[in-house]
């Protein structure tokens, strides 16, 4: 008796913990223990994937993952406080203005700092570092999730509806690109356009739109020698194995010496300087070649997961800017995820998009956590079927 008494005293504390009572409902556990499981394999890779690096140049093997994991628990916090803050607080129009101005004057300070690999995108912090870009994503979502749920029917009309929609999510896009960061413009322009079809935009428009976006991803390689030379490595990485091609065969190689069952962990042969950076864009290849074919597979499953039931939960969501607000951020990790393994792969030209939760970098994983705490907040106002 006294036993049961003290699991459900236990029960009792936890529902308090995170204010899971039947008013509100309970979050969806099987995300919250899919994004746990990712960060946990992210930062174990994380590990092994720099480790050799980190070793031979700050003669510390664990460099790399100390940085990370301090990202991790800031990170975890800012997750377990959006999952009990009741996320109807987003749709202040103060909240989302000073949002909006504080992304906005973020992304500007970057050009105060010197540029890495050519691109100017970071905010040195000491030795820290912060990717205005990465926070832009989902200010653009609670934005739009806001916009759109306010404008209703307006969204069949372009220019009372859609344009205006679009003009401040290219705002954003516009100023990512001026940091040299096509691919993260990329996923602003695709979450929007998911956001404004789901709101019930005319077909006519959505073509439009369509035909316009391809145009301007066109042009935009063709505009810049950089673009146009990593398109041309990815159709022949072969015809420039030491220059352009070489970090698309370094990943082949790393992918196809896996096997199925992988190398073994700590064993990847391409994390040593072969591949440039192992433990970031291109970590999905030193997992691939560790854990084999089954471990690949079970992280692509665990994404597919996470995809899943952010989708769910999006449909089953009580309120349209709920909705709004989960499929955008399903579609930020989404897009992100796709576009990585299709880099890693070979299936598209690379670009550097990090994969989410698993990649080395402290501003993608802080935001992450934070929108999956959002997320998990609007799977406690479901209906359930």
């Amino acid at each position: 008796m006294e036993n049961k008494d003290n699991e459900l005293n236990h029960k009792t504390r936890i529902s308090r913990l995170f204010k899971l009572n039947k008013a509100s409902g309970e979050i969806d556990y099987v995300l919250f223990y899919t994004v746990i499981l990712l960060v946990a394999i992210g930062a174990i890779m994380i590990y092994s994937a720099s480790s050799y690096r980190a070793a031979n140049e700050l003669q510390d093997s664990m460099a790399y993952l100390k940085k990370q994991l301090v990202f991790v628990v800031i990170g975890g916090i800012s997750m377990f406080f959006f999952m009990t803050c009741d996320y109807h607080k987003l749709k202040n129009s103060k909240l989302v203005v000073f949002l909006i101005i504080v992304t906005i004057t973020l992304l500007l300070l970057v050009f105060l700092f010197p540029p890495i690999n050519g691109a100017q995108r970071w905010i040195q912090l000491g030795p820290l570092s912060l990717q205005p870009s990465e926070m832009a994503k989902y200010v653009v979502v609670v934005y739009l999730a806001r916009s759109l749920d306010k404008k209703g029917d307006e969204i069949k009309s372009f220019w009372k509806g859609v344009f205006p929609t679009l003009l401040v999510a290219g705002i954003f896009a516009g100023l990512v690109l001026a940091e040299k960061n096509l691919s993260i413009t990329s996923v602003i322009m695709f979450v929007a356009f998911i956001l404004i079809t789901i709101s019930g935009a005319r077909k006519r428009h959505l073509l439009t739109l369509g035909g316009v976006g391809l145009l301007a991803g066109i042009s935009l390689i063709f505009v810049s020698p950089y673009r146009l030379k990593r398109l041309l490595s990815f159709l022949d990485p072969w015809a420039d194995p030491r220059g352009d091609g070489y970090q698309l065969i370094q990943s082949l190689l790393a992918l196809g010496s896996g096997g199925f069952l992988g190398l073994g962990f700590g064993m990847s042969r391409q994390k040593a300087y072969y591949l440039p950076e192992p433990h970031n864009d291109f970590i999905f290849s030193v997992i691939a070649e560790e854990t084999g074919f089954l471990g690949g597979i079970i992280l692509i499953s665990l994404f597919v997961v996470l995809i899943w039931r952010g989708v769910i939960i999006a449909i089953k969501c009580k309120d349209n800017f709920g909705t709004l607000l989960a499929m955008g951020i399903t579609s930020v990790i989404a897009i992100q995820a796709i576009i990585n393994l299709a880099v890693v792969t070979g299936s598209m030209p690379v670009t550097g998009v990090p994969l989410p939760f698993i990649s080395y970098g402290g501003s993608s994983l802080l935001f992450n956590m934070t929108a999956m705490g959002i997320l998990l907040n609007v799977s406690r106002n479901r209906v359930k079927w």
